[in-house]
């Protein structure tokens, strides 16, 4: 890519700022003549193919990736001349395992274009992305942000979605090129059926994306800088819209719909202006959003195992009260479940970036964990996300939240709480029929005697396989014949020697029952008339439930 003068970019942030903005190990400097001082103007992919002697090439202020030079190549002392008279401010190229030749060295030292080098391991798209995003996040016009928008750390873009939520008085989504949900703001009131409609599918509906694209509102989009308004059409309330772009490239979009209020009167203005804020938040997700996601996975699993070190990773403060929530995608199976229980998981995640600041979460598998700060006084933090995943249509998702601890190294005793408590909501759902399975959440206090019952069997579990007996040979019987007495015996136990109760709940007779828990006495010497072997019994057969 070559600029002319004229089209040249005005002067910008020092090589200096940028290479401390960028991850350290991308790039060295191997000389810098005129010092790190020299501003950059832009960062460009540089072909020295494309070079023509009869043409006047400028790239004042540029800073070059010269792709496929290597630096000890035949090469490269022509790219750097050439980048040099060009009044380039650097010049980068791939250093190879030999290192630069003396001559290059010293035409550096002459000149005024800083040499550099691109370590191994670094793609140039990927080094040529994290040296836009530190252009645009240094510009001076970038650096301080519109009224209400600075602060922010860079990349946040639920804490992005619900400043301009504020500035805009609206529900706010911020979305990528492809029209999938990269954020949206806190949710004051009931959104409309086509925000809700994104906001659960992640992404907005294929059907509403042809709408948009047939009826040429897409191409008014990406090919202004403006505020595009979508009027209402009887079916949904007027949105607004504006592009994010950085030069001709778009990042993505953020869009504006009344909450359950009407838009603030200068609702364009400032859409406009967090359009042109949005852009190195954008610009940073596109670049290291997913490797920074993570990362930041990891250190939140590190919070949970009691590394207290992650929280300056994550970003949360290390003291103050904390409670963990996990939440499960169940569907009555071992095994991975379907798309609808992990999207409802998705967006709990996004609920929960946008309930409050410091709430982070990291999935796993089939669960995700979500560190909720607590407010002074405050016993169940996690209460609104709850509400959200027994609200949530769809696929059957068990929630738990785990107590409030006082610091975070902590959170792992309030994690291993929670997962206790998903583990009960399992232990119901599985004796429930399928057609009766739903969502089911709950706190830690509210199924403390049953959590307690689940920490008691794992450890007497180890001494129960050791220990044979009459409970072992009667449950051996109904695996290997398909026999109910194990059954009979628990619907028994549960009702507290209640015959009548037992037989209706297991629907049979209560002479048949009565029956089956004399054969059970005979057959394998289980007398629930002795108080040892009922206790004996109701731990036996807890354990082969949770193994049967």
């Amino acid at each position: 890519m070559h600029l002319s003068e004229p089209d040249r970019p005005g002067p910008g942030p020092t090589l200096a700022q940028l290479l401390a903005l960028i991850a350290s190990g991308t790039l060295d400097v191997v000389v810098a003549p005129c010092g790190t001082g020299v501003p950059v103007s832009d960062v460009v992919l540089h072909d020295p193919g494309e070079e023509r002697d009869e043409e006047v090439w400028a790239a004042t202020g540029l800073l070059l990736l010269a792709v496929g030079v290597d630096v000890a190549s035949a090469d490269a002392f022509d790219v750097l001349r050439a980048a040099d008279r060009a009044g380039a401010a650097a010049v980068v190229m791939r250093r190879g395992t030999r290192g630069p030749r003396t001559a290059l060295l010293e035409a550096a030292e002459r000149g005024r274009t800083a040499l550099l080098t691109r370590r191994p391991g670094q793609g140039w798209t990927e080094v040529l992305g994290r040296l836009r995003t530190a252009l645009v996040h240094s510009a001076p016009d970038r650096a301080a942000g519109p009224a209400g928008v600075g602060g922010l750390r860079l990349g946040d873009l639920p804490g992005l979605a619900n400043t301009v939520a504020d500035l805009v008085g609206g529900a706010i989504t911020i979305e990528d090129p492809q029209s999938r949900v990269l954020a949206y703001s806190r949710m004051d009131h009931e959104p409309d059926p086509m925000r809700r409609l994104t906001i659960l599918g992640q992404e907005v509906p294929r059907w509403r994306v042809v709408e948009l694209r047939e009826s040429g509102f897409f191409q008014a989009l990406w090919n202004t800088d403006d505020v595009v308004r979508l009027p209402a059409d009887g079916r949904y309330a007027e949105r607004l819209a504006v592009a994010v772009r950085h030069g001709s490239e778009v990042l993505g979009s953020i869009w504006a719909a009344a909450d359950g209020r009407p838009l603030a009167e200068d609702a364009v203005a400032a859409l406009a202006t967090a359009g042109r804020a949005a852009v190195p938040h954008l610009s940073h997700h596109r670049t290291w959003g997913r490797a920074a996601a993570w990362a930041r996975e990891g250190a939140v699993h590190a919070l949970l195992t009691g590394s207290t070190q992650a929280a300056r990773d994550v970003g949360i403060a290390r003291d103050g009260p904390h409670a963990v929530l996990v939440a499960e995608a169940y569907d009555g199976r071992e095994t991975t479940p379907g798309d609808t229980g992990q999207r409802v998981l998705d967006v709990l995640a996004l609920q929960a970036a946008a309930y409050r600041p410091g709430c982070v979460t990291a999935r796993s598998g089939r669960r995700l964990y979500a560190v909720v700060p607590a407010l002074d006084g405050e016993q169940d933090p996690a209460r609104t996300l709850l509400a959200t995943v027994r609200s949530a249509p769809g696929g059957v998702v068990l929630a738990g939240a785990g107590p409030v601890v006082a610091g975070l190294a902590e959170l792992p005793a309030s994690r291993d709480a929670a997962e206790l408590v998903v583990r009960v909501l399992r232990e119901r759902a599985a004796r429930l029929p399928a057609a009766a399975a739903g969502s089911a959440v709950a706190s830690y206090e509210e199924v403390a005697a049953e959590a307690a019952v689940l920490r008691l069997l794992d450890r007497v579990e180890p001494l129960w396989g050791a220990t044979p007996g009459p409970v072992h040979a009667l449950v051996e019987h109904d695996r290997a014949h398909g026999s109910r007495y194990g059954d009979s015996v628990t619907a028994y136990l549960d009702a507290f020697g209640d015959t009548a109760t037992a037989a209706r709940r297991l629907n049979v007779h209560p002479n048949t029952l009565r029956y089956r828990l004399r054969r059970a006495r005979e057959l394998f010497g289980v007398d629930l008339a002795d108080p040892a072997v009922r206790l004996l019994a109701d731990v036996g057969l807890r354990l082969d439930r949770r193994t049967g």
